[in-house]
């Protein structure tokens, strides 16, 4: 588990066999509206991509391609690298090291 006191942020990981891990996420104030940053559901995808290298890469390459990045390459509270863009429908990605 992990939390973050500030926002009240909490996150489980599930890890599989196979590789794949699944975060379920809880926050205050979440509300049902697909265009709200804090929306009930599907928050975003995520991909590893290896290296902190290979995040700010592909980053680079996904903006110069016409995309939104919504989140700046960056060290996450939980320690992670990662970006975020956002898919021609408005989903959310996080492209991770």
């Amino acid at each position: 588990k992990y939390r973050n006191e500030e926002s009240e942020f909490e996150s489980y990981f599930l890890s599989f066999s196979c590789g794949t891990r699944l975060e379920i996420m809880s926050i205050p104030g979440l509300v049902n509206d697909f265009g709200h940053p804090k929306r009930i559901g599907i928050t975003h995808f995520s991909f590893q991509v290896g290296s902190k290298e290979s995040v700010d890469g592909l980053t680079t390459i996904i903006r110069d391609a016409g995309f939104l990045v919504y989140s700046e390459p960056r060290f996450t509270g939980d320690g992670y690298y990662e970006s975020g863009i956002l898919d021609p429908d408005g989903n959310r990605i996080e492209i991770m090291a």
